[in-house]
C-alpha cells in the first residue's frame, strides 16, 4: 500500500490538463465489445479502473493495445461469458459486460458487482429492465453470480426507472443497440457522460436518441461496426482542482473544459466566494475573499454531483458559518468525516427531517440503515491541522488530499490505491502547481 506524505499550507498555482472522463472511458470499453470491428479510443485516463476493465476484456477473448493515451480494442468472438469475481470486486462497472455478452451470446454469467464502499448501489433496476426485453435472470446466492440468458435474443421493450441510475440507464442502451425493435428508456439518467455514450454508439451505427430531458429511444440494428472516439475531460477532475486552488489561497487554471457542463457547481462556488473567470476554452479559479457557508444538496443530473460533496465539504471548512451538505444519491456517503475531524474539522452528522423520503432520496429505502446519517453540518471557518488519515473510497481520496494540501503541518494519506482509481498521476499534476507531496511505496 502506497502512502502520500504531504506538507500543506503552500499555495497552488498555474496550469493543469484535466484527463479524459474514467465515466466515460470504462463505458466505452465495454461498448467497444458490441462490435467484431477494431474501436479506437483516445484520451484514455491511465488509472487502475481503466486497466481493470482491459484486463476482463482480454479475459473474455478481446486484443487490446495501448499507445499512449490511446487504446486499440476488437472483440472478434467472445471466448467466454463468464466475469471473473476478482475483478467485479474491484470496478462496478465489470457488471455492464453483461450488455454485450447478451447482445452477442445470449449468455452472461456476472458477480454480483463491488467498487467504491459508497453504499448498497444495487442493480436491482438493470435486471428488471434486461427481464422486459426477454431475459431471463437469477442470481446464486451460494456462488455470488447472476446467471443471465436470453434464449431467444434481446428484444425491444418500454422499460421506466423507478429512480435515476447513470449505469443501469447505460447498460440497457447497451443492450438495446442490437436487440430486435424498438427499446423506449423512460426516467433515464442524463449526465453528459450518457449522452457521450449515446455519441459513441451511434458513430458506431447505432441508431439512440435522447427524444426529452429523461427519454431515450432505441431502434435496434443487426450490427455495428468500428470506430475511433475522443474522450471529454473529467468533471470530477475539474471540481477538485477549482477547491484545491480556492482553500490553498491559490490561482489555477484548468485547460480546455466544458463549462456548461459545470453550471449547478460554479452557481455554488460562486456563492460561496470562489472567483472564477473564462479565458477561451479554460476555466481559471483563484482565491481573493473570505469564503460564506452555502448549503448544497446532492442530486443526480443537472443537480450538484454526490462526487463533489466530499470535495466542497473541505470547502466549507473554510467558509463562514454553518453549512449543510444533504445527501441524497447514496444512503452511506460520510465515511471521510472521521478522518476530517481528526483535522480539527467541526462537522456533525445528522438526520435531516424528510417528509416525503421515497421521493427525496434516490437510493433504495430498504438499504438505509438507522447508523447512516444523510447530512452534514460544517461549522467554519477552521484551521485544519496535520494527521494520519485513511481514504475508504476513490472521492474521499481527493476530499483527504484537499485537506492535507490546507492544513498546517506534514500530514500522512493512507490507501492512495483508492485515488489510482480514478486520478491519473495526481501527485505529480499537483506538485507541478507547486504542491508538497510525496508517494512512499511501503
Amino acid at each position: 500500500m502506497d502512502k502520500f506524505v504531504i506538507k500543506g499550507g503552500k499555495k497552488l498555482k498555474g496550469s493543469v490538463v484535466i484527463s479524459g472522463a474514467k465515466n466515460v472511458a470504462l463505458k466505452v470499453v465495454v461498448a467497444s465489445c458490441l462490435t467484431a470491428e477494431e474501436v479506437i479510443i483516445d484520451n484514455i485516463p491511465h488509472i487502475s479502473d481503466f486497466q481493470v476493465m482491459i484486463d476482463i476484456v482480454k479475459e473474455l477473448g478481446g486484443k487490446v493495445r495501448i499507445q499512449d493515451h490511446t487504446a486499440y480494442i476488437q472483440m472478434e468472438e467472445f471466448k467466454k461469458e463468464k466475469i471473473a469475481l476478482q475483478a467485479a470486486a474491484e470496478v462496478r462497472t465489470s457488471a455492464m459486460f453483461v450488455a454485450p455478452l447478451l447482445a452477442r451470446t445470449n449468455s452472461a454469467i456476472i458477480p454480483n458487482p463491488g467498487g467504491c464502499r459508497i453504499g448498497a448501489r444495487p442493480i436491482d433496476r438493470t435486471i428488471l429492465g434486461l427481464k422486459k426485453m426477454g431475459v431471463n435472470a437469477t442470481y446464486n446466492s451460494k456462488d455470488g453470480f447472476f446467471h443471465i440468458k436470453a434464449s431467444n435474443g434481446l428484444k425491444g421493450a418500454a422499460y421506466r426507472f423507478e429512480k435515476n441510475t447513470h449505469t443501469g440507464t447505460e447498460t440497457l442502451l447497451m443492450a438495446a443497440v442490437l436487440a430486435k425493435g424498438k427499446t423506449v428508456l423512460d426516467n433515464a439518467a442524463q449526465e453528459p457522460e450518457v449522452d457521450e455514450l449515446i455519441e459513441f454508439l451511434n458513430r458506431m451505427g447505432a441508431r439512440v436518441k435522447r427524444i426529452s430531458k429523461r427519454k431515450i429511444v432505441v431502434e435496434g440494428v443487426e450490427k455495428l461496426h468500428g470506430t475511433r472516439f475522443s474522450i471529454a475531460p473529467d468533471r470530477n477532475e475539474i471540481v477538485t482542482f477549482a477547491i484545491a486552488a480556492i482553500i490553498t489561497e491559490g490561482d489555477i487554471t484548468v485547460k480546455d473544459v466544458k463549462k456548461q457542463e459545470l453550471v449547478e457547481f460554479l452557481e455554488k462556488f460562486k456563492q460561496a466566494g470562489g472567483q472564477f473567470e473564462e479565458k477561451g476554452k479554460d476555466l481559471r479559479f483563484f482565491y481573493k475573499d473570505d469564503l460564506k457557508a452555502t448549503d448544497a444538496t446532492t442530486s443526480f443530473y443537472p443537480g450538484f454531483m454526490t462526487d463533489w460533496q466530499g470535495p466542497w465539504a473541505v470547502l466549507m471548512t473554510k467558509a463562514r458559518g454553518e453549512s449543510v451538505i444533504h445527501e441524497t444519491v447514496y444512503e452511506s456517503r460520510f465515511n471521510y468525516v472521521n478522518q476530517l475531524l481528526k483535522m480539527g474539522a467541526k462537522i456533525e452528522l445528522f438526520n435531516p427531517e424528510v417528509k416525503n423520503p421515497q421521493e427525496v432520496y434516490n437510493f433504495n429505502l430498504s438499504d438505509n440503515k438507522a447508523e447512516f446519517k444523510h447530512a452534514a453540518k460544517i461549522t467554519g471557518p477552521t484551521n485544519l491541522h496535520n494527521a494520519v488519515v485513511e481514504i475508504s473510497d476513490l472521492r474521499a481520496g481527493a476530499t483527504l488530499v484537499l485537506a492535507a494540501l490546507s492544513a498546517k503541518g506534514e500530514s500522512v494519506v493512507f490507501g492512495v490505491e483508492h485515488l489510482d482509481r480514478g486520478y491519473e498521476n495526481f501527485e505529480k499534476r499537483l506538485k507541478s502547481l507547486g504542491a508538497d507531496i510525496k508517494r512512499i511505496k511501503e
